[in-house]
């Protein structure tokens, strides 16, 4: 299924994968919507239809069941970006491919997103460490190594730090998936893109991609 034994108690393991999946998909929900301190367990249980009892067997604390929830939620992100970046493709079609998929799970898995964006915005110095170890170290060294394979290939200018130039494309695909899937950030690139913005997707993926390109390839490959 994924990795789960961290934040988890040996009880969770040894109930069938179909009820773990609708106690993390409802603690998901309740986490996205709620944020961390407003999600109630109580309602989680209900929903799940398990015992507030039950669900204190498979995890110690609130902060695990939220852990564990994050972990599921990041799943198929973690699994999109494995496979393209793992592909043979040139540094642009896989950042292309990272845009098409991200624009689709945001649509598809909008619940997912939310639950992301609440992560980013948590104010729990502890449950912020863990998440961003979780969240973002994987994703950090996949992006990297596709700056850098691109620098070593002359598809990417050398002059640039290939960890702050991922920092930066990270940036930039964290905010696409947001605008897809997050009400105050839609409204925000309407705002900037026009209120169409939401039907053109080639003509978003293209711009975004020209821009990267602009700072990635550097002045002596402009036009593309």
């Amino acid at each position: 299924m994924f990795e789960k034994e961290a934040y988890c108690k040996p009880t969770f393991n040894n109930i069938p994968e179909e009820k773990q999946k609708k106690i993390l998909a409802v603690a998901v929900n309740e986490f996205a919507t709620e944020g961390f301190d407003n999600a109630n367990i109580n309602t989680i249980a209900k929903k799940a239809q398990v015992s507030v009892g039950s669900l204190y067997k498979y995890f110690d604390t609130k902060t695990d069941l939220f852990l564990m929830s994050v972990r599921y939620g990041i799943t198929e992100l973690d699994s999109v970006i494995e496979n393209i970046v793992a592909s043979d493709a040139d540094v642009m079609v896989k950042l292309e491919g990272l845009i098409r998929s991200y624009i689709a799970i945001s649509r598809r898995s909008k619940v997912l997103i939310k639950l992301y964006n609440e992560v980013t915005s948590e104010s729990n110095n502890q449950i912020v460490e863990k998440i961003a170890a979780e969240i973002e170290e994987k994703t950090c060294a996949a992006y990297r190594k596709t700056i850098e394979d691109g620098q070593r290939s002359g598809e990417i200018r050398k002059d640039i730090d290939p960890g702050i130039a991922a920092f930066l494309v990270d940036n930039i695909l964290m905010n696409v998936q947001f605008s897809y899937a997050c009400d105050y950030y839609s409204y925000r690139y309407k705002i900037y893109a026009g209120d169409d913005i939401m039907e053109r997707d080639d003509f978003a993926i293209n711009n975004i991609l020209r821009f990267i390109k602009g700072a990635l390839k550097g002045q002596k490959n402009k036009e593309i």
